[in-house]
């Protein structure tokens, strides 16, 4: 399996285990997730599920670990620090499960808004 097959399946792990955190509104969507719901309101087509931009995985140069970016909006009433240690938590346990290694402490979690 290429590294490229291996961030998609980790980012498409992680973005399922961010999702299903208590606390958590959405992913950021970003641009293309936005002009394609746009596109999508107007034809009436199914869409597709978003979020890509929400999660971004990459594989380290120098030491092969991966580093993680989860980017989300929580909902209001809930703790901002007690909702992103689950969101990493979850994210860990992701990536774990994908690579059969733990987790390497490159997991950043930022909320970029509250609903």
């Amino acid at each position: 399996m290429s590294d490229r097959d291996v961030s998609r399946a980790l980012a498409d792990a992680v973005i399922e285990a961010v999702i299903g955190t208590p606390g958590v509104a959405f992913l950021r969507p970003g641009l293309v997730d936005l002009l394609r719901s746009s596109a999508v309101l107007r034809r009436g087509l199914p869409s597709t599920p978003a979020g890509s931009a929400g999660v971004q995985v990459r594989r380290q140069k120098d030491t092969q670990d991966w580093s993680v970016e989860v980017y989300v909006v929580l909902h209001r009433g809930r703790r901002a620090l007690d909702v992103t240690r689950e969101v990493r938590s979850a994210a860990a346990q992701a990536v774990q499960r994908v690579t059969g290694e733990p987790a390497a402490p490159g997991i950043a979690v930022t909320v970029t808004g509250r609903v």
